[in-house]
Order: C-alpha cells, then sequence, then structure tokens
C-alpha cells in the first residue's frame, strides 16, 4: 500500500502484563491493526484487545481489526452440556474494546460474523488456491474435491463448484476428544482421481494426515491438501 508501519511500544511487566504506547498520533486516522491470533493465542489476543483501546484513547476515527486468523472461532456452538461458546466471547472483547469493524480471512464458520456486533468483512483465500491448482495442469476431469469432515462440506462444494463443478468426496470422521481424530470411511469415489482436501486449518494435522492415508488406500492417484491457517504447535506430541 505504500505506507509506512506504524510506530508502537509493546512490551511485558515483570508478571506477564502487556504494555502499550503509541509512538505517534492517531487523532482523526483511519487505524488498521494486523494481528493474527496464532500462536500463543492468549497473548496475541489479549495484545490485541489493549492496542485497540490505546487506538481509542488516542482519538483515532475508525479502528479496523485485521485478524487473519480468528481464534476461537471452532467454539461456535454447544455440541455438548456445559461448553462455552467462546467465538461469541472473543467477539464481544473486541467490540467493547473499541474496535469499528473487524476484517478476517476464511473464519471456521460463516456464523461467527454474526457474533460481532460491529460490521465484519469476510475474505476468502481461494483465488490463491485455484491458481496454486491451475499451475499443476492438472485435467479438470481427474479432480475431486474432498471435504476432510462433515462439517466442511458447504466449504469443499462451493470450492468443487469453482473446479468446473468437480466431484464431491467427504471424509467420515469420529472425533473422541479435541485434537484427536479418527478416520473411518470414505463417501464418494476417488478412484484414479487427483484428490484435493479442502480445510480452513491445520493444527495437529492429524484429520489431514488420515484423511489423505484413507485416499491413498481408496485408490486416490494424488492427494493435495489446500489450507488456509497452518496454526501448528511445534511442541504438540500426538
Amino acid at each position: 500500500m505504500g505506507v509506512e508501519l506504524g510506530k508502537i511500544n509493546i512490551k511485558r511487566f515483570a508478571d506477564g502484563e502487556i504494555y502499550v504506547q503509541l509512538q505517534e498520533s492517531v487523532r482523526g486516522c483511519d487505524v488498521y491493526l494486523v494481528q493474527p491470533t496464532c500462536p500463543p493465542a492468549n497473548e496475541n489476543l489479549m495484545e490485541l484487545l489493549i492496542m485497540i483501546d490505546a487506538c481509542r484513547r488516542a482519538s483515532a476515527k475508525n479502528i479496523t481489526a485485521v485478524i487473519p486468523y480468528f481464534g476461537y472461532a471452532r467454539a461456535d456452538r454447544k455440541t455438548q452440556g456445559r461448553e462455552s461458546i467462546a467465538a461469541k466471547l472473543v467477539a464481544n472483547l473486541i467490540t467493547e474494546a473499541g474496535a469499528d469493524r473487524v476484517l478476517a480471512c476464511d473464519l471456521h464458520s460463516g456464523q461467527s460474523m454474526g457474533y460481532f456486533d460491529i460490521p465484519v468483512d469476510h475474505v476468502y483465500c481461494q483465488p490463491v488456491i485455484l491458481d496454486y491448482l491451475a499451475s499443476k495442469t492438472v485435467s479438470s476431469n481427474d479432480l475431486v474435491v474432498v471435504s476432510p469432515d462433515v462439517g466442511g462440506v458447504a466449504r469443499a462444494r462451493a470450492f468443487a463448484k469453482k473446479l468446473s463443478d468437480a466431484p464431491l468426496a467427504i471424509v467420515d470422521k469420529r472425533r473422541h476428544g479435541h485434537n484427536v481424530a479418527e478416520v473411518m470411511n470414505l463417501i464418494g469415489d476417488v478412484k484414479g482421481k487427483v484428490a484435493v482436501m479442502v480445510d480452513d486449518m491445520i493444527d495437529t494435522a492429524g484429520t489431514i494426515a488420515k484423511g489423505a492415508a484413507l485416499l491413498h488406500q481408496e485408490g486416490a492417484r494424488e492427494v493435495y491438501a489446500c489450507c488456509t491457517h497452518a496454526v501448528f504447535r511445534l511442541d504438540y506430541k500426538s
């Protein structure tokens, strides 16, 4: 954009508290705070909230929180008793901190936009992935788009339409706990095809790895994993 990065001082106190001070005037300005909530998620989220508050108190005209990866989006509904809907809580925190608008990329589910009481711009990474697949010069007749779980069917179907309305397959995944996936079976035909698995994020890669193994087992010629957010934790132990 040809704009210099704004000057800001962020530091930690001895007890871990975050201190934020803007190093230049933002009075009457449109401020864009770019802050994904990737690991460490809680640190980055709290840092974003305090930066928003600092800009609001410095009389910024508009504050847009640019959150490429919106953390806590997976907790967007209650699947069992006594659970929190953390996506709504985080949306409230961002709103109350003083943000006027949110820009996010490939949210885990579209319903998360409804949790905000401020405008949300939701952008998609499909064009980047489609350009990459086009560079592979794979015949559209050989492609099959695969959803790694039932929850991602709508995303995979929309992606398949962009690939000359390619056929769709679904991995039937059963979870026994958070970050623990067990692949059971495949709905659809991938034999002799180039399978393209589409998902929004990878953290442990359990779903993608087991899904790829199942696709090869079912006769897929090649398997591509196309995901927007790689939020791996290097210290994760399966």
